[in-house]
């Protein structure tokens, strides 16, 4: 069999297994809408937490950056590629966290294949939350010194992998937020763990940013984490900041070195200086408008109240992201286009993102969104169910 004959069996068989996904091209819209194939949906499964995507001022800035700076930076960040809008974010976003510096990347993906693939030493085993993200799985499995998986926000699992180690020896990966279940470990007691067997702690924030924490610093400041109990923070702007792009924020001396060995980061063109321009913005609206929180917040509340109301199977969660967990990989697609039929937007998730068994609906809240949205989305769901 043919190379070509070989992929296109596998392709066959999972659309056989109800596990092909589609690509459709969608026009985002205000107050937490899309626009598909000339039809207006509800959207919950985007990441747009606090509604900066669609923000005016956000926007505005996009467009000064582009006409101020151009829209190509021209290069890697070490040839042309790191001008004075990415230095303004980069300082920005150093006053925001309180970290002593910030690299800046093309992706939340990229930024997470450095920080494991230049921060971890060959001689060391890096203990990585079972229910982490692809890009740090993907990382850890192309490791030098190889990599052992803890049970998900398991602390006493965690401690049994770290007495198996000489301190220092072993590097704890973990999520502030988990992008499919929603909930977050108790990082206080982590890294007091980690400190104790001198394991470094690397916190990939990508779904805490904006959303928890004083002026939304993230899952780790609410949880009274402070910058010197992380080695490195990897974080992004597609999420709660409404763009695109990724950082890593560090000590000063854990970002030059990051600077000097990091391919993703040498080797990359560097991001749009008008997409900087608009982050930077976007991290100050983030940090001044608290009303963005209280009203994702007060959109959990109610959607939780209704969810439970209608009995729902909910996992629990006490962030943006709310799964409902269908189990079959069919049932859950066929939810997911009944769904939409009703105008809805929610997309299935299924195997191989998650365990077999384990599909479901993810939810995802956004200060964008209104009450009467959410009331309309339970109240399909519960016809359904």
């Amino acid at each position: 069999m043919t190379q070509l004959a070989t992929m296109q069996q596998t392709l066959t068989e999972r659309r056989q297994q109800q596990l092909h996904r589609s690509q459709r091209c969608m026009q985002p819209l205000p107050d937490g809408k899309v626009r598909v194939q000339g039809k207006d949906y509800l959207n919950f499964s985007g990441n747009d937490y606090l509604g900066l995507a669609q923000d005016s001022a956000v926007l505005t800035a996009l467009a000064e950056g582009a006409a101020r700076f151009g829209l190509g930076s021209t290069g890697s960040p070490l040839v042309t590629g790191h001008q004075y809008p990415h230095q303004a974010l980069c300082e920005a976003l150093c006053d925001w966290l309180g970290f002593d510096e910030v690299l800046l990347f093309s992706s939340g993906f990229a930024a997470n294949q450095t920080m494991l693939q230049t921060l971890v030493a060959n001689d060391e085993r890096i203990l990585l939350d079972k229910l982490s993200h692809a890009s740090l799985i993907d990382a850890a499995t192309a490791h030098a010194g190889g990599f052992k998986r803890f049970l998900h926000n398991d602390l006493s699992s965690l401690q049994q992998l770290l007495t198996q180690y000489t301190a220092g020896k072993a590097v704890v990966v973990t999520e502030g937020v988990f992008s499919m279940d929603g909930d977050s470990p108790d990082l206080a007691a982590m890294a007091a763990l980690c400190a104790q067997h001198q394991a470094p702690l690397l916190l990939d924030d990508a779904h805490g940013l904006g959303v928890f924490g004083a002026e939304g610093r993230g899952s780790w400041q609410q949880q009274r984490i402070a910058p010197s109990q992380l080695q490195a923070l990897m974080a992004n702007f597609g999420k709660a900041l409404g763009g695109s792009g990724g950082f890593i924020a560090a000590s000063a001396t854990v970002i030059d070195y990051l600077r000097q060995f990091g391919r993703h980061y040498i080797y990359s063109t560097a991001l749009s200086p008008a997409l900087c321009w608009a982050q930077r913005k976007a991290v100050q609206l983030c940090r001044q408008d608290d009303w963005r929180r209280e009203r994702l917040q007060q959109h959990l509340c109610l959607f939780q109240q209704l969810a439970q109301a209608a009995d729902l199977p909910l996992l629990p969660s006490g962030s943006a992201i709310q799964p409902v967990l269908v189990g079959d990989a069919s049932r859950c697609l066929a939810v997911s286009q009944a769904l939409q039929q009703k105008g809805i937007w929610l997309t299935a998730i299924r195997p191989p993102t998650v365990a077999a068994g384990k599909a479901r609906l993810r939810i995802t809240l956004s200060a964008a969104h209104q009450p009467e949205q959410i009331r309309t989305l339970v109240a399909a769901l519960q016809e359904l169910f």
